[in-house]
């Protein structure tokens, strides 16, 4: 049945028993809408009509308290839906992170929302990802994996130039950042960089020796030889100096073992050492809870939720663990509900320094839902040397105990009195070893973005001195050159050439010029990716020593790019303007050509007969490369067209090729009476050369046509190119001529002199062809 708009369906009876749904929804909104306060306040005085007490609704009270940043008072709401029921670890994820973001506050980092803060993984791998120190020494940072963000170990370059440690290149040899996964033909051994791996070995010596030991500790217990690789881990812990990411990965191996005590020692090293890396709080919550200490352990976890908020599993951990430490107690809880009461229970489960009984107070009347039975979330006015009065107090609630128990390690940890601490001076308040942390990783003002990054920091393999003084030229000097590294390119065997110098090597041979590994397959894929690293390190240590090698570089390219000085000449054939010219290049001296034409991007070339006496013709037509198809030998087929004439000036050799100074050639214009008999001469020939190849046999004409195509159309001017008009050249090319005939056509400037040479040529043919 409905009801009229505007009005509301009265609440149930008394003995209906059923909470009236439309203030409940409005909390629900509330709740929803961010407004926790008025939500608990609903909540409450649903909860305060009720005959009876409402298990969930009181499940949800306390969660909108916590959320309100309440914890004290939700704890009370808490309690008393454990006395209707058992609660279950996923029933305090809100008390877990309303505890979490009071340490998080303690600790001036920025907030954050649980919601934003959903992240899975448990943070409790030694891989566990995190960010390096804000404040890293760049220089330091480039020796760094991009993987493990470590020092690099036995550093390896892989196909598309990035360098991992050997180890992290193991799972699949593909760049950190591709989204593809690597192909057949990736999944290459794994060979060390010669030269990045020397040069660890110079600047970091005992680090080197560190990351080896903790890599053959880590491939022991992969294996479950666990004693000898907590055997490696105390070596490489015994150098200098100490690493925190090793020592907990020591703890983990000794949990591992059931070592809980060193495990416990080693964790809290770390944890004194880095007060804000998560991995080692976690660490130290997983010693104490294999010892026994649930307490204590369940601080930890709480403390390594609020500084990463991410991490979905130790906040489970977290929530099991409060639900095992509280819920004895409260069971326990005074079985009257609808009114006042106040239980002295001992909590059984506490350490005898933390035994005290449990104040639980709950109001069912207006004043107790409102939800507003304390004012703040800590209360302390006992001093450090009232400490065991403070455990001891039998109006202890289970609330100030929660924190009691938080703060009672912290005050070891952070040597700060317990009084210090209060709800007016908790922000300004900070722990003397924080500040040092503060100073490195904390800016003054973090923005929210960085406060999610800034939990995961993880410490890194200290470096014992700056490499800036131990780097020089000669650690990256190519071996072949015997310069600076240009352009570096690392083969699949580990050696590290310039691009360029290592091109002309294998323009010889398809063999590592150091170690003469075949290189054929790195060949035909010509996979030359420079190697990022060592171009990287080259520039932040050696940036003038860089910059002058750049200088001699531009300057070959410049020299090179010239097209009238110095060309490179192609001795082979005939070519001629507009027509295609596709060439079998295999000899390393014009390997080499080809290969500059594209570096300087000019893709161009001379092509000259051969001469016995001056090495090659003194006419020759510049060709330009349309593309170019490279074979495992290294030979290639190169598709070129020619582009216009020249006259050789001088003759000259560069690296094994031909050279030449050259000018280029072009038509001599007529006009007037001239021009209208070049134009008519220009159509009778033309006309000619159609019926001549129109007359030629089947099978010739087709192999014509496939190896230089149609004979281009006649142009309906003829002076418009400065070398002619293209039907000409295809038909020169075509004509069963002697090469020296062809060259002194070519030579010609006068398109008249040229067409009138065709015709005799045609009318030659013509008359020879067998009928």
């Amino acid at each position: 049945m409905g009801t009229e708009p505007g009005r509301t369906e009265p609440p149930p009876g008394p003995d209906s028993g059923a909470p009236c749904p439309e203030p409940l929804a409005v909390a629900e909104e509330a709740f929803r809408g961010g407004n926790y306060e008025l939500a608990a306040e609903l909540y409450g005085s649903r909860l305060a009509e009720l005959p009876q007490p409402e298990r969930s609704l009181w499940l949800r009270r306390a969660d909108a308290l916590a959320r309100a940043g309440r914890a004290a008072d939700a704890l009370d709401s808490y309690s008393v839906a454990a006395r209707l029921g058992s609660l279950r670890p996923e029933e305090l994820e809100e008390l877990v992170q309303s505890c979490a973001r009071a340490i998080r506050e303690e600790l001036r980092l920025p907030p954050w929302e649980p919601a934003a803060a959903g992240g899975g993984g448990g943070g409790g791998g030694p891989g566990g990802a995190g960010a390096e120190p804000p404040g890293a020494h760049a220089a330091q940072d480039l020796f760094r994996c991009p993987r493990c963000r470590l020092l690099l170990c036995d550093p390896v370059t892989l196909r598309c130039g990035h360098t991992l440690c050997r180890r992290c290149a193991e799972p699949g040899p593909c760049c950190p950042g591709a989204k593809a996964p690597p192909s057949r033909r990736d999944s290459r051994p794994s060979r060390v960089n010669v030269v990045l791996g020397n040069l660890l070995e110079k600047c970091f010596q005992t680090e080197s020796r560190v990351r080896r030991l903790a890599g053959q500790a880590e491939s022991l217990q992969r294996q479950r030889e666990l004693d000898a690789a907590l055997h490696k881990y105390d070596q490489a812990l015994e150098l200098p100096p100490g690493d925190n990411l090793l020592t907990v990965q020591r703890a983990e191996l000794c949990i591992a073992m059931k070592k809980y005590n060193q495990a416990l020692h080693d964790a809290d090293t770390v944890c004194r050492s880095k007060p804000l890396w998560p991995k080692g709080h976690y660490v130290k919550a997983q010693a104490l809870s294999g010892l026994g200490r649930t307490e204590e352990a369940l601080k930890e976890f709480l403390y390594c939720v609020a500084l990463n908020p991410g991490r979905g599993i130790i906040k489970k951990e977290a929530q099991k663990i409060m639900c095992e430490v509280f819920s004895p107690a409260l069971k326990n809880v005074h079985e009257n509900l609808t009114s006042s009461f106040r239980s002295r229970t001992p909590y059984t489960r506490l350490k005898p320094k933390f035994m005290s009984n449990i104040n639980i107070q709950s109001e069912l009347g207006n004043d107790s839902s409102a939800g507003c039975s304390k004012d703040s979330l800590y209360q302390f006015s006992k001093t450090l040397s009232q400490e065991s009065d403070v455990y001891q107090n039998s109006d202890s609630s289970v609330s100030q105990h929660v924190f009691d128990l938080h703060f009672e390690d912290k005050k070891k940890t952070f040597k700060t009195p317990l009084s210090s601490i209060s709800s007016t001076n908790l922000k300004r308040e900070f722990p003397t070893d924080l500040e040092d942390v503060q100073k490195l990783s904390i800016p003054n003002k973090i923005s929210k973005e960085d406060g999610e990054n800034l939990p995961q920091i993880i410490p890194s393999t200290k470096m014992r001195e700056n490499p800036v003084i131990l780097v020089d030229a000669s650690d990256f000097e190519c071996s072949l050159c015997m310069r600076l590294f240009y352009e570096p390119v690392t083969t699949p065997c580990g050696h590290t050439f310039c691009l360029k110098c290592l091109e002309r090597c294998l323009d010889h041979t398809p063999d590592c010029p150091l170690c003469k590994e075949k290189l054929s397959e790195f060949l035909a894929n010509r996979t030359y990716k420079k190697t990022t690293l060592t171009e990287e390190l080259i520039l932040h240590f050696l940036p003038e020593e860089l910059s002058d090698r750049k200088k001699v570089y531009d300057d070959e390219m410049k020299e090179l790019s010239n097209l009238t000085k110095d060309v490179p000449i192609f001795v082979c054939t005939m070519a001629f303007p507009t027509i295609p010219c596709p060439l079998h290049v295999f000899e390393p001296r014009y390997r080499l050509m080809i290969r500059r034409c594209l570096e300087t991007g000019t893709k161009r070339f001379g092509m000259c007969l051969a001469d016995d006496l001056k090495g090659f013709a003194d006419y020759g037509c510049m060709l330009e490369i349309r593309d170019v198809r490279f074979f495992p030998d290294g030979s290639s087929v190169v598709d070129t067209v020619g582009i216009s004439r020249f006259r050789v000036l001088s003759h000259g050799l560069r690296d094994g090729y031909n050279t030449a100074n050259i000018e280029y050639l072009e038509d001599k214009k007529v006009e007037g009476p001239d021009y209208e008999e070049l134009v008519h001469l220009h159509d009778s020939v033309y006309d000619q050369a159609v019926s001549w190849f129109t007359s030629l046999k089947e099978n010739m004409k087709a192999q014509i046509l496939n190896h230089f195509g149609s004979m281009p159309s006649k142009e309906s001017e003829p002076q418009s190119n400065p070398s002619g008009p293209a039907w000409y050249w295809w038909l020169l090319a075509v004509l069963p001529l002697e090469n020296r005939a062809q060259l002194a056509i070519l030579g010609m400037t006068s398109l008249k002199d040229r067409l009138i040479a065709i015709r005799r040529v045609l009318i030659f043919v013509t008359r020879k062809r067998p009928r």
